[in-house]
């Protein structure tokens, strides 16, 4: 019988992180199904799913043991079948927002997100500075799942989170599979 399970790892970016990392896997007999890794302000940060014979957990976790230093982290956990099922009528769009960065601007969108009921499915934000003036702009897209096909809810959204900043530009389109 597989597993799936999820490895996290941080620390110090160097060259050749990722083929130590998918060699282990590989050694162990696992099977590399999906990621996501970046560096962050000079950190490497990751997550990949394994499958694997469940026999062979205890050899992939012994290996990424050892690839741990004081300053490299790994961790693992099990994936398992998902508790929570999409509503029946949910449908997954792209949200983008850009903007002046500011304080709490993560925390005021995810609190809009949550309010109306909607899944934050995948989430990148970033901030860089503006070629023009050089401040600071905040840039996020996310894959969310929302409760109904409805325009209404979709209007909501939008109108919440300009809401937040008179110069926040935002985007909704359906998400291309």
């Amino acid at each position: 019988m597989n597993i799936s399970l999820i490895v996290s790892v941080i620390g110090p970016d160097r060259p050749g992180l990722v083929e130590q990392l998918s060699a282990t896997v590989a050694s162990a007999g696992g099977n590399w199904e999906g990621s996501r890794m970046m560096q962050l302000s000079e950190q490497f940060a990751g997550m990949v799913q394994v499958v694997l014979p469940a026999e062979r957990e205890s050899e992939l976790r012994n290996a990424l043991g050892h690839l741990e230093t004081e300053d490299f982290k790994v961790s693992v956990i099990h994936a398992g079948e998902s508790e929570r099922e999409a509503a029946p009528s949910s449908q997954r769009i792209l949200l983008e927002v850009v903007g002046q960065d500011r304080h709490g601007i993560v925390a005021a969108i995810s609190q809009t997100l949550a309010g109306l009921g909607v899944n934050v499915v995948e989430l990148a934000t970033d901030c860089r500075n503006a070629p023009w003036s050089g401040d600071k702009v905040f840039q996020t897209n996310a894959v969310l799942e929302i409760p109904d096909e409805s325009d209404l809810l979709l209007d909501r959204l939008r109108e919440q989170i300009e809401e937040i900043a008179g110069d926040l530009m935002v985007e909704i389109k359906p998400e291309i599979s």
